[in-house]
């Protein structure tokens, strides 16, 4: 088939005739070209019947206008090229001397020029000289981003890091720029604008990461201070379980030392002894609570006067807020009884500042909800009574320690 048109071995470009492919090689130096039987395309716009040669032409045109029929018309005027004319690229006319028919010597290929400037600006942007060289060349060396885009066109070229090489009889006059001296300046300035604007987003980002870091440090630092802190207060609660447990030996002891006194008084007055099962159970009493068997209520109603006589003997100077804590227990202890089942009056929330006022800032308050029944959970955070915990023996147990608290002026003072 004959050739439709010549197609630029160097950008691709198709060119209707061999007048267009000088005019391309005198604006881009290109010199590869050759025949195809691609015809240029030829569409005309059914509104203002602009010719468009290529799909390219057409969509500017569109956005320009807003047009979007066009007629395909590339078939009617295609018609094989005449290749009668000198070919751009073709060597010089045969000098004197040399008969015509008579091959010339072999010419000498050398690199072709290019803006030093554009090409050292390349360079630093990390394009190797070659790679750079060829951009330059086959780009028509006028701009640095069109030889960076014809780098990304062609990084899959398989001789783009070749340096290129033309005939050394061609001079090629150092490319002119495309630009006035002002728009060169105005361009420079984008430039740099740019360079700028990418430095900031840098720095930005750097920035984003450091925060970061920050962020990321202090949620270490946070956890490792909680874990510190809920170490701290397991050890004050195993002190405290150590206290009391020191505390119920002593009275203990004091039990037993009151039972033989009173036993010695029975004697002395020819009184006969006690029954053993009127007897209290001796020293295994105190180990109940490690065993399986349940702890009697009379153990525990001990426990709650002794909670509620320390909180009376460390705040005997204010005998309200004694009072209002003793009251306070009571209707927590009044509530479960009455509803057993609600779980919000079988919670306390030990950061609460009304709780704090009232019962938990006085010592014995939480020790006497924890005989209730009460455990503490989530860290420390609340007081809870399991609703298979709830013991009426010993929370009625509970309320009438209260109101004879309450009701008793002597009580604590002894």
């Amino acid at each position: 088939m004959a050739g439709l048109s010549l197609r630029c071995g160097d950008c691709g470009a198709l060119l209707k005739s061999v007048e267009e492919a000088q005019e391309h090689a005198e604006l881009t130096s290109h010199s590869n070209f050759a025949e195809s039987t691609e015809a240029v395309l030829n569409l005309v716009c059914n509104s203002c019947g602009k010719p468009c040669r290529s799909k390219t032409e057409s969509d500017l045109h569109t956005k320009r206008t807003g047009h979007t029929e066009f007629v395909d018309k590339t078939s009617e005027a295609a018609k094989p090229i005449s290749l009668e004319a000198p070919k751009p690229f073709a060597s010089a006319e045969p000098k004197e001397g040399v008969e015509a028919g008579e091959s010339s010597q072999p010419e000498e290929m050398v690199v072709p020029e290019v803006d030093k400037n554009l090409l050292g600006e390349l360079e630093a942007m990390g394009f190797p000289t070659a790679r750079a060289t060829r951009a330059l060349h086959y780009s028509g060396n006028g701009s640095l981003e069109a030889a960076i885009n014809w780098v990304v066109d062609h990084e899959n070229d398989p001789d783009i890091d070749e340096m290129p090489m033309v005939p050394g009889n061609t001079k090629v006059e150092a490319s002119k720029p495309s630009l006035t001296p002002e728009e060169m300046k105005i361009k420079a300035q984008e430039l740099r604008e740019r360079a700028r604007k990418k430095k900031e987003e840098e720095e930005k980002r750097m920035e984003r990461e450091k925060e970061k870091e920050r962020i990321r440090a202090g949620k270490e630092l946070l956890e490792a201070k909680r874990i510190e802190e809920e170490f701290e207060r397991k050890r004050i609660l195993a002190m405290r379980k150590a206290e009391k447990e020191e505390e119920k030996r002593a009275r203990e002891k004091i039990r037993q030392k009151l039972e033989e006194d009173k036993a010695e008084r029975r004697r002395k007055l020819g009184l006969p002894p006690e029954e053993p099962a009127a007897v209290k159970p001796p020293t295994p009493v105190v180990e109940e609570k490690k065993s399986s068997l349940p702890i009697r209520p009379a153990t525990k109603a001990e426990r709650m006067r002794h909670c509620l006589r320390s909180l009376k003997q460390n705040h005997k100077d204010d005998d309200a807020k004694v009072k209002r804590a003793f009251q306070t227990l009571l209707t927590y202890v009044g509530n479960v009884v009455k509803n057993p089942n609600e779980e919000k009056f079988r919670k306390i929330r030990l950061n609460n500042q009304s709780f704090q006022e009232r019962v938990g800032s006085l010592t014995g308050g939480i020790e006497f909800l924890e005989v209730c029944g009460f455990e503490k959970i989530e860290g420390g955070e609340f007081m809870f009574l399991p609703r298979d915990k709830v013991d009426m023996v010993v929370l009625n147990t509970a309320g009438s320690e209260l109101n004879s608290a309450i009701v008793n002026p002597f009580f604590g003072v002894l």
